[in-house]
């Protein structure tokens, strides 16, 4: 009878004990190294969910793309293969217009410019994404995009027959509008691409340039600061029901702190690599007023012909952005 008390006892205290035991584990992939400033800031957002929620919810990130490669974590996260994951906006620019606005060149120049702009398209992305079972919870720029060339740009004109590193189809548009001559070459490329004269020029970020080393092949960088693209961080809106209604807000409480944090991290980066620019032999220019009114009259032709291509969707985000 003693031990049949005990038992019931101990299985009641069982019981009692598995709510503040209960844990959920989610597995997040992402496209990025753990050195990269993206990857350093959703660590710190893992480790707040964790706190906040009181350890109920725990993220592992799989960083560099080694649980599913970069254009393959939407769909993971979409189909439930994954709770979470983290892609580039822009990537998913053949799906739908509205994803591709923060990389129309010369729409959004500069960090004050980019968060209007993500202020002012973030309800349409979050209702393209809804529709799918996906929940934004957080987005972070890369540094502006700047021109690289073995010579300065003084004006438009100066790209005129400049072979141009395109990597996506905004690349290429720009390169052929200002008279450049776009050739495909992937970021791991670059170095080889220029020194073997495949091109002669480029637009990316400083944190692309510092990495690829640029200063080894071109002496000029122009702080064109044409677009900020984004990465986003979503979930799948089933896993987020899933979860108690405390966690639900630690996890959109740690969300919007990993988005200041990020966007401070972004500008820390573009200060930081910027200046390796220079430290390492390269001129870093103030692009002229001319250079400047030729690229944003390519920038207004491609944000017109963006704003035909997404419609009614696209012309209440620039309705929103320019107020």
């Amino acid at each position: 009878m003693t031990k049949h008390i005990l038992a019931v006892a101990a299985l009641a205290g069982a019981f009692a004990a598995a709510p503040a035991l209960a844990q959920t584990k989610w597995d997040m992939p992402t496209p990025y190294p753990d050195a990269n400033f993206h990857t350093q800031n959703i660590a710190r957002f893992a480790e707040d969910v964790k706190k906040s929620s009181g350890g109920k919810l725990e993220i592992k990130i799989h960083s560099n793309g080694s649980l599913f490669k970069h254009p393959e974590i939407k769909n993971a996260v979409r189909g439930g293969q994954v709770p979470i994951g983290e892609f580039l906006i822009s990537l998913l620019a053949n799906e739908n217009p509205v994803f591709e606005v923060d990389s129309v060149p010369f729409l959004a120049t500069g960090y004050d410019d980019a968060k209007r702009l993500w202020s002012a398209s973030r309800a349409q992305v979050e209702k393209v994404l809804d529709k799918e079972g996906l929940m934004v919870l957080y987005a972070v720029p890369w540094p502006p995009q700047g021109l690289y060339a073995k010579s300065e740009l003084k004006t438009i004109d100066d790209m005129k027959g400049v072979k141009f590193r395109a990597y996506n189809t905004a690349t290429q548009k720009l390169a052929a509008l200002a008279g450049a001559v776009p050739t495909q070459v992937e970021a791991p490329d670059i170095p080889q691409a220029f020194t073997t004269g495949r091109v002669d020029a480029m637009i990316t970020s400083p944190s692309t340039g510092a990495n690829s080393k640029a200063w080894d092949f071109v002496k000029h960088y122009h702080d064109t600061q044409a677009w900020l693209p984004k990465n986003a961080i979503v979930v799948n809106k089933r896993a987020f029901r899933g979860l108690d209604k405390s966690v639900q807000q630690a996890l959109l409480d740690a969300a919007k702190r990993a988005e200041a944090r990020g966007w401070e991290m972004s500008l820390k980066e573009t200060t930081e690599k910027t200046a390796a620019l220079k430290q390492n032999g390269m001129t870093v220019h103030t692009p002229s007023p001319a250079l400047m009114s030729g690229l944003k009259a390519i920038g207004k032709q491609m944000t017109d012909e963006w704003a035909k291509k997404a419609g009614a969707d696209g012309e209440a985000i620039l309705k929103a952005y320019r107020k």
